[in-house]
Protein backbone atom coordinates (compact mmCIF):
# COMPACT_ATOMS: atom_id res chain seq x y z
CA UNK A 1 0.00 0.00 0.00
CA UNK A 2 1.53 3.29 -1.22
CA UNK A 3 1.97 5.87 1.45
CA UNK A 4 -0.50 8.14 0.54
CA UNK A 5 -3.17 5.45 0.51
CA UNK A 6 -2.01 5.24 4.08
CA UNK A 7 -2.65 8.92 4.58
CA UNK A 8 -5.82 8.70 2.76
CA UNK A 9 -4.83 11.24 0.23
CA UNK A 10 -6.58 10.69 -3.45
CA UNK A 11 -4.42 10.17 -6.16
CA UNK A 12 -5.77 10.43 -9.61
CA UNK A 13 -4.27 7.93 -12.42
CA UNK A 14 -4.58 8.26 -16.10
CA UNK A 15 -7.30 5.96 -17.85
CA UNK A 16 -4.78 3.32 -19.80
CA UNK A 17 -6.09 3.79 -23.84
CA UNK A 18 -7.69 0.74 -25.21
CA UNK A 19 -8.27 0.56 -28.46
CA UNK A 20 -11.32 -1.46 -29.77
CA UNK A 21 -10.19 -3.35 -32.78
CA UNK A 22 -11.51 -6.55 -33.89
CA UNK A 23 -15.32 -8.39 -33.69
CA UNK A 24 -15.82 -11.59 -34.43
CA UNK A 25 -18.02 -12.83 -37.17
CA UNK A 26 -19.22 -16.26 -36.97
CA UNK A 27 -19.89 -18.06 -40.14
CA UNK A 28 -20.39 -21.47 -41.47
CA UNK A 29 -18.22 -21.40 -44.68
CA UNK A 30 -15.22 -19.36 -44.92
CA UNK A 31 -14.63 -18.75 -48.43
CA UNK A 32 -18.03 -17.95 -49.16
CA UNK A 33 -17.84 -15.14 -46.12
CA UNK A 34 -14.06 -14.13 -47.79
CA UNK A 35 -16.36 -13.62 -50.95
CA UNK A 36 -18.53 -11.19 -49.44
CA UNK A 37 -16.72 -9.20 -47.37
CA UNK A 38 -14.07 -8.33 -50.15
CA UNK A 39 -17.09 -7.73 -52.64
CA UNK A 40 -18.06 -4.99 -49.97
CA UNK A 41 -14.84 -3.52 -50.92
CA UNK A 42 -13.37 -3.93 -47.77
CA UNK A 43 -9.71 -4.68 -47.34
CA UNK A 44 -7.53 -7.82 -46.22
CA UNK A 45 -5.59 -8.02 -43.92
CA UNK A 46 -4.68 -11.85 -43.40
CA UNK A 47 -5.18 -14.69 -44.31
CA UNK A 48 -4.11 -17.76 -42.42
CA UNK A 49 -4.33 -21.21 -42.44
CA UNK A 50 -2.26 -23.86 -40.50
CA UNK A 51 -3.23 -26.22 -43.11
CA UNK A 52 -5.30 -28.75 -40.69
CA UNK A 53 -8.06 -27.59 -38.44
CA UNK A 54 -7.30 -23.34 -37.76
CA UNK A 55 -7.84 -20.58 -40.23
CA UNK A 56 -8.67 -16.64 -39.70
CA UNK A 57 -9.32 -13.82 -41.71
CA UNK A 58 -9.27 -10.26 -41.13
CA UNK A 59 -11.08 -7.35 -43.14
CA UNK A 60 -11.22 -3.73 -42.07
CA UNK A 61 -13.95 -1.47 -43.57
CA UNK A 62 -12.31 1.80 -45.38
CA UNK A 63 -11.54 4.27 -42.49
CA UNK A 64 -12.05 2.06 -40.05
CA UNK A 65 -9.98 1.73 -36.84
CA UNK A 66 -11.86 -1.62 -36.19
CA UNK A 67 -11.27 -4.70 -38.41
CA UNK A 68 -13.83 -7.93 -38.16
CA UNK A 69 -12.06 -11.67 -38.50
CA UNK A 70 -14.03 -15.22 -38.91
CA UNK A 71 -12.59 -18.36 -40.09
CA UNK A 72 -12.45 -21.94 -38.85
CA UNK A 73 -12.20 -22.59 -35.24
CA UNK A 74 -12.14 -19.05 -34.38
CA UNK A 75 -15.30 -18.73 -32.52
CA UNK A 76 -17.75 -21.17 -31.26
CA UNK A 77 -20.77 -18.62 -31.66
CA UNK A 78 -23.57 -19.86 -34.02
CA UNK A 79 -23.23 -18.80 -37.78
CA UNK A 80 -25.42 -15.49 -38.10
CA UNK A 81 -25.55 -14.73 -34.66
CA UNK A 82 -23.68 -11.71 -34.76
CA UNK A 83 -26.58 -9.10 -35.06
CA UNK A 84 -26.88 -4.66 -34.43
CA UNK A 85 -23.07 -4.30 -35.67
CA UNK A 86 -23.29 -0.62 -36.83
CA UNK A 87 -20.97 0.91 -39.19
CA UNK A 88 -20.95 4.72 -39.02
CA UNK A 89 -21.17 7.30 -42.56
CA UNK A 90 -21.50 10.65 -43.01
CA UNK A 91 -23.28 10.22 -46.38
CA UNK A 92 -25.96 7.43 -46.28
CA UNK A 93 -27.25 7.45 -49.59
CA UNK A 94 -23.59 7.81 -51.17
CA UNK A 95 -22.62 4.47 -48.75
CA UNK A 96 -26.08 2.56 -49.78
CA UNK A 97 -25.56 3.26 -53.49
CA UNK A 98 -21.66 1.68 -53.24
CA UNK A 99 -22.77 -1.49 -51.71
CA UNK A 100 -25.51 -1.51 -54.91
CA UNK A 101 -23.24 -0.82 -57.24
CA UNK A 102 -21.19 -3.82 -55.97
CA UNK A 103 -24.45 -6.18 -56.28
CA UNK A 104 -25.18 -6.22 -52.82
CA UNK A 105 -28.47 -6.32 -51.72
CA UNK A 106 -29.86 -3.84 -48.95
CA UNK A 107 -32.35 -2.10 -47.47
CA UNK A 108 -34.33 1.23 -48.12
CA UNK A 109 -33.04 3.95 -46.28
CA UNK A 110 -35.22 4.13 -43.13
CA UNK A 111 -35.51 6.33 -40.17
CA UNK A 112 -36.25 5.75 -36.51
CA UNK A 113 -39.20 6.06 -34.72
CA UNK A 114 -38.50 7.86 -31.56
CA UNK A 115 -35.48 6.17 -30.63
CA UNK A 116 -36.52 2.81 -31.99
CA UNK A 117 -35.47 1.72 -35.41
CA UNK A 118 -35.74 -1.49 -37.55
CA UNK A 119 -38.10 -4.40 -37.88
CA UNK A 120 -34.93 -6.90 -38.35
CA UNK A 121 -32.71 -4.93 -36.04
CA UNK A 122 -34.02 -6.25 -32.36
CA UNK A 123 -30.47 -5.37 -30.35
CA UNK A 124 -30.22 -2.42 -30.08
CA UNK A 125 -33.23 -0.47 -31.75
CA UNK A 126 -35.49 -2.59 -32.86
CA UNK A 127 -39.55 -2.33 -33.63
CA UNK A 128 -40.64 0.38 -35.63
CA UNK A 129 -39.04 1.03 -39.35
CA UNK A 130 -40.12 4.29 -40.81
CA UNK A 131 -39.86 4.71 -44.52
CA UNK A 132 -37.04 7.00 -45.79
CA UNK A 133 -34.10 9.20 -43.97
CA UNK A 134 -34.95 11.37 -41.17
CA UNK A 135 -37.25 14.07 -42.20
CA UNK A 136 -34.99 16.63 -40.20
CA UNK A 137 -31.80 14.89 -41.67
CA UNK A 138 -30.72 14.86 -38.00
CA UNK A 139 -27.74 12.87 -37.09
CA UNK A 140 -27.85 9.48 -35.47
CA UNK A 141 -31.13 8.84 -36.81
CA UNK A 142 -31.17 7.73 -40.31
CA UNK A 143 -30.08 3.96 -41.24
CA UNK A 144 -30.05 0.89 -43.96
CA UNK A 145 -29.16 -2.47 -42.93
CA UNK A 146 -27.56 -5.78 -44.80
CA UNK A 147 -26.73 -9.08 -43.81
CA UNK A 148 -23.72 -11.30 -44.60
CA UNK A 149 -24.48 -14.84 -46.16
CA UNK A 150 -24.73 -16.14 -42.96
CA UNK A 151 -27.24 -13.17 -41.91
CA UNK A 152 -24.56 -11.74 -39.36
CA UNK A 153 -26.48 -8.06 -39.65
CA UNK A 154 -25.24 -4.94 -40.28
CA UNK A 155 -26.41 -0.88 -39.99
CA UNK A 156 -25.30 1.59 -41.50
CA UNK A 157 -26.01 4.58 -39.39
CA UNK A 158 -25.82 8.28 -40.63
CA UNK A 159 -23.77 10.66 -38.34
CA UNK A 160 -22.29 14.30 -39.61
CA UNK A 161 -22.88 15.72 -36.01
CA UNK A 162 -20.99 13.98 -33.21
CA UNK A 163 -23.42 14.28 -29.51
CA UNK A 164 -21.22 16.42 -27.40
CA UNK A 165 -18.82 14.70 -25.64
CA UNK A 166 -18.19 12.15 -27.77
CA UNK A 167 -15.08 13.73 -28.94
CA UNK A 168 -12.77 16.00 -27.99
CA UNK A 169 -13.99 19.30 -29.17
CA UNK A 170 -10.33 21.26 -28.95
CA UNK A 171 -9.58 18.46 -32.02
CA UNK A 172 -11.28 17.32 -35.27
CA UNK A 173 -11.09 13.68 -36.41
CA UNK A 174 -12.03 12.06 -39.42
CA UNK A 175 -11.94 8.55 -40.40
CA UNK A 176 -11.26 8.70 -43.42
CA UNK A 177 -10.61 10.96 -46.61
CA UNK A 178 -14.20 11.02 -47.71
CA UNK A 179 -15.27 12.11 -44.19
CA UNK A 180 -13.00 14.88 -44.36
CA UNK A 181 -14.34 15.88 -48.06
CA UNK A 182 -17.92 15.36 -47.13
CA UNK A 183 -17.58 17.67 -43.72
CA UNK A 184 -15.49 20.16 -46.35
CA UNK A 185 -18.76 20.19 -48.59
CA UNK A 186 -21.28 20.79 -45.39
CA UNK A 187 -18.70 23.81 -44.30
CA UNK A 188 -19.12 24.98 -47.64
CA UNK A 189 -22.49 25.11 -47.93
CA UNK A 190 -23.05 26.69 -44.36
CA UNK A 191 -20.45 29.54 -44.96
CA UNK A 192 -22.22 30.28 -48.08
CA UNK A 193 -25.13 31.42 -46.23
CA UNK A 194 -22.64 32.93 -43.80
CA UNK A 195 -21.46 35.42 -46.32
CA UNK A 196 -25.04 35.84 -47.79
CA UNK A 197 -26.39 36.71 -43.96
CA UNK A 198 -23.07 39.05 -43.33
CA UNK A 199 -23.48 40.49 -47.31
CA UNK A 200 -19.77 40.32 -48.21
CA UNK A 201 -17.21 37.71 -49.17
CA UNK A 202 -15.31 36.16 -45.91
CA UNK A 203 -11.53 36.94 -46.28
CA UNK A 204 -11.14 34.72 -43.81
CA UNK A 205 -13.36 31.41 -44.70
CA UNK A 206 -10.13 29.04 -44.02
CA UNK A 207 -10.86 30.27 -40.04
CA UNK A 208 -14.89 29.89 -40.30
CA UNK A 209 -14.33 26.65 -42.33
CA UNK A 210 -11.99 25.36 -39.36
CA UNK A 211 -14.09 26.66 -36.70
CA UNK A 212 -17.57 25.07 -38.27
CA UNK A 213 -15.76 21.74 -38.38
CA UNK A 214 -14.44 21.51 -34.96
CA UNK A 215 -18.16 22.21 -33.68
CA UNK A 216 -19.79 20.38 -36.11
CA UNK A 217 -17.78 17.57 -34.90
CA UNK A 218 -17.98 18.36 -31.21
CA UNK A 219 -21.66 18.54 -31.35
CA UNK A 220 -21.19 22.58 -30.25
CA UNK A 221 -23.04 25.37 -31.40
CA UNK A 222 -22.26 26.15 -34.87
CA UNK A 223 -20.89 29.77 -36.09
CA UNK A 224 -23.52 31.99 -38.03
Amino acid sequence: MSANAVRGIETSVAPVDMKFEIVVIPVSDVDRAKAFYAKLGWRLDADYDNGKDFRILQFTPPGSGCSVIFGKNVTSAAPGSAQGLYLIVSDLQAARKDLLDRGVQISEVFHNEGIYAGTDETYLFGSVRVSGPDPEHRSYRSFASFKDPDGNGWLFQEITTRLPGRIDSAATAFASANDLADAMRRASVAHGEHEKRIGDADANWPEWYARYMVAEQAGAELPK
